[in-house]
């Protein structure tokens, strides 16, 4: 019995030391706002348009409660909605239903559930800021 016990207490032991060590490894997870700030690292904004055009976009990203990215070439558009941002979630599906085009600041993007397939809400979309890399200057 006093041999069962050591070795409960040995792998008990071993195993609290598993979690601090996994504990210590752990990084701070980012918030919405921090991965979005390190995703335009080196990067300026410009002037906010109402309207981008589609087929330019390559790629999309949700911030959860906070904004969408458009990938279009060398620029990334940030749009934060006017409206229902709380209910973006980077683990939803964007239904967008754009007149022609382009994706404009009046349009509203639908939000679904990515594992069930319903309707989670709507978004009304903001102005889109276009950010692009800064270009070095050349010693001379």
């Amino acid at each position: 019995m006093k041999n069962t016990a050591s070795k409960f207490a040995a792998a008990l032991a071993a195993g609290s030391l598993l979690l601090v060590g996994a504990a210590a490894d752990a990084k701070p997870r980012l918030t919405p706002e921090q991965q979005l700030e390190k995703t335009l690292e080196g990067r300026v904004a410009g002037e906010p348009v109402n309207c981008i055009y589609l087929p330019r976009v390559h790629g999309t990203r949700i911030y959860d409660k906070t904004a969408i990215v458009y990938e279009a070439g060398n620029t990334i558009w940030v749009n934060r909605p006017e409206a229902g941002a709380a209910t973006l979630d980077d683990n939803d599906i964007m239904l967008t239903t754009p007149f022609g085009s382009q994706l404009c600041n009046v349009d509203i993007v639908r939000m679904i559930d990515r594992n069930a397939g319903f309707w989670r809400g709507s978004v009304g979309l903001g102005q889109f800021v276009p950010y692009t890399k800064v270009k070095a200057e050349k010693a001379g």
